[in-house]
Parts: C-alpha cells; sequence; structure tokens
C-alpha cells in the first residue's frame, strides 16, 4: 500500500494557508486569479464559524464565563484550571492553531477533537465543553493528579503513561499551575 496522498495534499495546503498568513505581501503578487478551490472553501468555512457564535477571534474571560461556569460545574472541574488552561493554551484566542494543528480556545488536536464530538473546534463553546471534558477524563485517570493529567493533555497519555515527559511539557504543567494556583488565590 502506498503513501496517503490525500493526507499530504491537506498537510501542503495547510502550509501554504500559514504562509499565506504569515506573508501576504508575497503572495499578493504572485497571487493566481483564480482562488484554489480549497481557499474558497477555508473562506465559507471561517465565515460559518463567524456566523455560529458571536465570540471569535481574542475573547476574555468576561465573554466566556457563564460557558466556563457551566463546563467546571458539569464536569466537575475547577472553574480557575480551565480558566489558566485557556490562557496558555491559546492566549483567549479562539481562532488559535498551533504548529502542530491543535484548535481553538483549549487547543485540541483534531483527532481528540473528533474523539470527543467536537465538530467545529473554532466553537468556544464546543471547544470549551470538549476540553474541559477531556481534562476531567484524564484526572479520572490519573486519580486526581491535575499536573499528570495536565501533562496528559499536552503530551498525550501515553507519553505519561511510559513515564516520558517532554520538557515543553514539564514547563507547560508548571505555567498552568502558576496561573491556577493566582487565580486561586483571587477567587
Amino acid at each position: 500500500m502506498g503513501p496517503n496522498l490525500a493526507n499530504v495534499t491537506r498537510v501542503l495546503s495547510r502550509i501554504e494557508e500559514i504562509n499565506r498568513q504569515l506573508m501576504p505581501e508575497m503572495y499578493q503578487q504572485t497571487a493566481p486569479l483564480k482562488s484554489k478551490f480549497v481557499d474558497v472553501l477555508n473562506e465559507v468555512s471561517k465565515a460559518g464559524r463567524k456566523a455560529k457564535s458571536n465570540i471569535s477571534g481574542k475573547t476574555s474571560y468576561t465573554e466566556l464565563q457563564d460557558v466556563i461556569n457551566d463546563c467546571a460545574e458539569k464536569y466537575n472541574v475547577d472553574n480557575e484550571l480551565i480558566r489558566a488552561m485557556i490562557q496558555v493554551e491559546s492566549g483567549w484566542n479562539t481562532d488559535a492553531v498551533s504548529n502542530k494543528g491543535a484548535q481553538g480556545l483549549m487547543q485540541l488536536m483534531p483527532r481528540t477533537a473528533a474523539m470527543l464530538g467536537v465538530d467545529d473546534p473554532f466553537d468556544p463553546v464546543q471547544n470549551i465543553d470538549g476540553g474541559v471534558r477531556y481534562i476531567s477524563d484524564l484526572t479520572d485517570k490519573y486519580r486526581g493528579d491535575v499536573e499528570k493529567a495536565l501533562a496528559a493533555y499536552n503530551a498525550g497519555p501515553a507519553r505519561v503513561d511510559s513515564g516520558n515527559i517532554p520538557d515543553v511539557s514539564k514547563r507547560y504543567v508548571k505555567n498552568i499551575m502558576s496561573i491556577y494556583r493566582k487565580l486561586r488565590e483571587m477567587s
């Protein structure tokens, strides 16, 4: 069986899209007259996302307070932990996409989002609900050890289970826990 060229094409299209966003001046000079089909689909998708939710782009806790409070209660996760995670993961940007492909406020990887039933990871309500459900499941898996759950959220449960937690994930946990403690002191 040969390589899956559909995935390669998708990755190349995504790289080109990111390059267009980072260096628009380069693409303005050489852009073809007709848009690629994938570009048209991306624009339609963005328009659909914005039509679905009044909240897009840079947000704040105040705008998402009700969603966060509902998810905190629903999944038994501290409100402050959710806030700290969103701050570190996306800086409150609903449209955030990491260099590894994680999406939205809580930076859900596409497979994780699909596993959690999140159809639109850029919809703040779906993203927060999925992310909070996932951290809740991980906290249960690691018997209440929030730091291990956070490491698994960032690096994946397999790495945590093997004891091979990358340094970047250790820093991630440290950053979230620092913000979490400060938020708890303030509340």
